[in-house]
């Protein structure tokens, strides 16, 4: 047993200051993935400020339109939300594809988008990892990489990351909240993960006391359609092989928006902006598909084991769109 300390914090600037005073600190929600981590030695925090109390629990309209999602919503919650099911359809469908039933349950907002890789070799103490341990060494390289990383990895980590929800709000242009010890902030979703780089072991740009206390979702424009559809080797509880969120619009047969996101294939969630910038104002074509999916994976670097990754990102984004530019869906 690795002792810890525990304390419930009273409000959000309690718990960043809990967090910045104490070495070794850190926010705990719902814990289905640091409680997991403790238990694997992956995780020893001196202390766990628990932040599931807070009134960040509410899913409120914006008055110019949009959703604000507080950072304790539950997974399940999110997934069942009218506003949520009617607008963003998208978003519920990558909530709904998640985990289980019961860790949705358990699983908040914030947690999820923070949750950590569930690489193999990041989660066995005995080989090593540049993400658990930085300067040990990449296991997977020349290991076990059906499914690691095609596109933006390094020679220091290949892992991806897990999350489903964060890649639709990828795809939605969701903005993060955040509060630090120097006060609050907002940052473009798309701008929290990192790519690995030479430094696999940061996650995130947040510094460890900065709290993510909501996200925002801009609404969509009339007539905008949006999906997510994800390829498993398994029906349920399963991490992504690829997945895609793809919001469009369409009018007069041209593509008027288009936003595509990609997951299980990046150590981030991977908002495919060439392939965007390939079909806006362009046919909403199969065609026309097929050629921005193949411009947005030129540069996939697949490793020995996951080179049919790149065939099944291209089909899963051809199929996202073709189904969201049919009349009749």
């Amino acid at each position: 047993m690795i002792p810890f300390d525990y304390r419930r914090a009273t409000d959000a600037r309690d718990a960043v200051t809990a967090v910045r005073d104490r070495e070794g600190a850190v926010f705990l929600a719902g814990g289905t993935n640091l409680v997991d981590r403790m238990k694997l030695g992956v995780a020893a925090p001196r202390a766990l400020v628990d932040v599931s109390r807070l009134p960040l629990d509410e899913v409120e309209a914006l008055p110019g339109g949009g959703l604000r999602i507080g950072a304790t919503v539950r997974n399940s919650d999110l997934a069942a939300h009218p506003a949520v099911r009617s607008d963003y359809p998208v978003l519920a469908r990558a909530l709904l594809s998640g985990a289980s039933g019961q860790l949705r349950t358990l699983a908040t907002t914030g947690g999820n988008l923070l949750q950590r890789t569930r690489c193999p070799y990041f989660q066995d103490l005995s080989t090593p990892c540049n993400k658990r341990d930085p300067g040990a060494g990449c296991s997977a390289l020349g290991g076990h990489t059906r499914n690691h990383a095609i596109l933006g990895a390094s020679d220091h980590c290949v892992a991806t990351h897990p999350s489903d929800m964060a890649v639709a709000m990828a795809a939605l242009d969701a903005e993060v909240r955040v509060l630090g010890p120097d006060g609050p902030r907002t940052l473009p979703l798309t701008g929290l993960h990192r790519l690995p780089g030479g430094e696999p072991h940061r996650d995130t740009v947040l510094s460890p006391a900065e709290l993510i206390t909501a996200v925002d979702l801009p609404p969509l424009p009339a007539g905008t359609r949006s999906l997510y559809r994800k390829v498993r080797d398994r029906a349920s509880f399963s991490f992504a092989l690829v997945s895609v969120a793809a919001v469009l619009r369409v009018a007069d047969g041209v593509v008027r928006d288009v936003r595509v996101a990609l997951g299980g294939v990046a150590h981030k969630p991977w908002r495919a902006r060439l392939a965007e910038d390939a079909l806006r104002g362009g046919p909403a074509t199969e065609e026309a598909f097929r050629h921005a999916a193949e411009a947005e994976l030129a540069d996939a670097e697949p490793l020995p084991g996951n080179a049919f990754k790149v065939p099944l990102a291209r089909n899963a984004v051809v199929s996202a769109l073709r189904a969201l530019s049919r009349e009749d869906r």
